[in-house]
C-alpha cells in the first residue's frame, strides 16, 4: 500500500564510469541531486540494473570511487527509505559488500510488486525475450562460480583494468552509435511482456537495459511497457507511481 504522500521511484542505467572521470563525476552528482529530491516523499527506490558500467567486489576490494552516490544511498536507507538495486549486464558481479554496507535489497532476477491493486513486473531486462542467444549464453557463464573464481585470481589492477577497458569500449560504442526504436512488434522486452500477459495479467512492466525512454500500450492488454532509458547521453529519465498512476518524466538539471 503507498501512504498518502509518498511515491514509489524507479530509475536506470546510470553506468557510473563512463566515458570518462570527468563526465562520469558530473552524472553522478545529478544522480545525487535527483535522490536527494525526492527523499521527502520517496516511500520505496527501485534502481533498475546497470547502475555502474563495471562492479567487481574481490574478497577484501571493490572498485574506487562513486562515494558521492555510495554515501547518499547509505543515507537515504538509514533514514529508512528501503533502496532496491537490480544486477545488469554490466554490474552483474554484486556480491555482498553493497547490501551489508549499504543496507540496500539486490534483486538478480525480475521481481513482481503489488501497489494499491496495482501489480508490476520489474527487471534490467538483459536476456529476456526472443533472440540474442549469443548473450545470453555469455549471461549464463560471467553468472558461474567457476568464471567468477577465475576472475577473482586475478589482480585486481589487472583484472578490473581489464574488464574496464572492454566495458568503456562497449559502451562508448553504443553512444556513437545510438539506439533506434524498432517498433511495438520488434522490441524483444515488448514481446516479452506481451508473452507473459498470456500466463498473468500485470498493470506494468518496467525495464531499463534497452537504452531507450519508451512508454507503450500493450495492445488489447491494458497494461503498460515502460523503459526507464539511460543517462549518460544527457537525457535522464526516471518513473514514479503515486498509487493512481505511473509517470514517467526527465529529470530536471
Amino acid at each position: 500500500m503507498i501512504q498518502k504522500g509518498k511515491k514509489i521511484y524507479f530509475a536506470s542505467d546510470f553506468h557510473l564510469g563512463v566515458p570518462n572521470y570527468e563526465k562520469s563525476r558530473e552524472r553522478e552528482k545529478t544522480l545525487v541531486n535527483w535522490l536527494e529530491s525526492i527523499r521527502s516523499d520517496a516511500q520505496e527506490i527501485y534502481l533498475v540494473g546497470d547502475l555502474f558500467d563495471f562492479w567487481f567486489e574481490y574478497k577484501h576490494t571493490i572498485p574506487k570511487g562513486y562515494t558521492r552516490f555510495l554515501g547518499k544511498i547509505a543515507e537515504l536507507n538509514d533514514s529508512g527509505i528501503p533502496i532496491h538495486f537490480f544486477t545488469g549486464n554490466h554490474d552483474m558481479w554484486m556480491f555482498d559488500y553493497l547490501p551489508q554496507e549499504l543496507g540496500i535489497t539486490i534483486h538478480r532476477d525480475s521481481i513482481q510488486r503489488e501497489w494499491n491493486g496495482k501489480k508490476f513486473f520489474i527487471g534490467h531486462g538483459d536476456g529476456l525475450g526472443p533472440g540474442d542467444r549469443f548473450y545470453k549464453f555469455i549471461k549464463t557463464f560471467f553468472q558461474s562460480k567457476v568464471c567468477q573464481w577465475f576472475f577473482a585470481r586475478l589482480h585486481p589492477n589487472l583484472g578490473m583494468g581489464i574488464a574496464n577497458f572492454w566495458s568503456k569500449k562497449s559502451r562508448i560504442s553504443n553512444i556513437k552509435k545510438g539506439e533506434e526504436f524498432l517498433g511495438d512488434e520488434k522490441e524483444w522486452l515488448y514481446i516479452y511482456a506481451q508473452n507473459i500477459l498470456k500466463k498473468e495479467h500485470f498493470d506494468y512492466f518496467i525495464f531499463g537495459h534497452r537504452h531507450l525512454v519508451l512508454d507503450l500500450k500493450i495492445k488489447n492488454k491494458n497494461a503498460r511497457y515502460i523503459n526507464l532509458g539511460e543517462w549518460v547521453t544527457g537525457n535522464p529519465h526516471f518513473a514514479w507511481f503515486d498509487g493512481d498512476e505511473l509517470t514517467l518524466q526527465p529529470v530536471q538539471q
